[in-house]
């Protein structure tokens, strides 16, 4: 019995080439069946076929003469995905380097990558020599400072699947009960900023606070991290207030305007 799904070398064959029709609308603006099965060097229905997959998800559309096709929306969420990391990284570096000069401590911002925090841009103080290289890697919600400030302001299904299964224990620090950490991401979305001590690695400590785009929704963290003997807990607070003004400034770059508040009558 024959099966229509297509696996191993067929499926990679289709994907390379449903690569190469984007590439192909993205030359030539528009191009009919005929024309871009001849450049593809595959029969009608097969172009036909892949057309069919990729306007089905919205990366390719017809135009008003029907049989002609261009790129979809499908195309421009995805560029305007890669556009907001890059401008963020862009916007965010100069601030990054501030307070990681002030701080003497490394410095990250990181988004939220399914269910968990990946670094984007990273800058490192003075003190910060043996620091680790965190660009690119994936970090775990709910035991990173700036996990902490992603899970705080991610939607529902985020932080259910978080807690599908009790989290994972790196340290002896690290928060795994649904109730402890939940009022944790509580008190980070009411105070501003969340922290973690020794509860990724020991001896990190770390104080993070979040970044928003111009609409006020949280799109990334900035966080300082150093050893635990430097980042003294008693001393979070403080940290809090320098990392804030770093995450408003970012904020402000990206279109934010914070709210006013009500003045005050002496």
């Amino acid at each position: 019995m024959s099966n229509e799904r297509e696996s191993g070398p067929a499926l990679v064959q289709s994907v390379d080439r449903a690569l190469n029709i984007l590439e192909i609308l993205a030359r030539r603006r528009a191009a009919g069946v005929t024309e871009i099965g001849k450049e593809l060097g595959v029969h009608k229905s097969t172009a036909f076929r892949l057309l069919a997959a990729l306007e089905a998800r919205g990366f390719v559309e017809q135009a008003q003469d029907r049989g002609t096709y261009r790129l979809g929306l499908g195309v421009v969420r995805l560029a305007g995905a890669v556009t907001a990391q890059l401008d963020l990284s862009r916007q965010g570096h100069e601030a990054c380097d501030r307070l990681a000069a002030d701080m003497g401590e490394t410095v990250n911002i990181a988004i939220l990558d399914s269910n968990r925090a990946v670094n984007i841009t990273q800058s490192r103080g003075a003190a910060s020599i043996a620091s680790h290289n965190w660009v690119g890697r994936q970090t775990p919600l709910h035991a990173t400072s700036s996990g902490k400030i992603l899970l705080a302001h991610a939607p529902t299904e985020v932080r259910a699947a978080v807690f599908a299964e009790p989290p994972q224990r790196f340290t002896d620090a690290t928060v795994t009960g649904e109730a402890e950490l939940s009022a944790e991401l509580d008190r980070a979305r009411a105070e501003g900023w969340a922290c973690t001590s020794e509860e990724y690695e020991v001896g990190l400590n770390a104080v993070a606070a979040p970044i928003r785009g111009a609409d006020g929704v949280v799109i990334a963290a900035i966080s300082v991290s150093g050893p635990a003997y430097r980042l003294d807990r008693d001393a979070f607070p403080a940290i809090a207030k320098r990392v804030i003004a770093a995450a408003d400034e970012v904020s402000g770059r990206m279109g934010w305007v914070p709210p006013l508040r009500p003045a005050t009558h002496l």
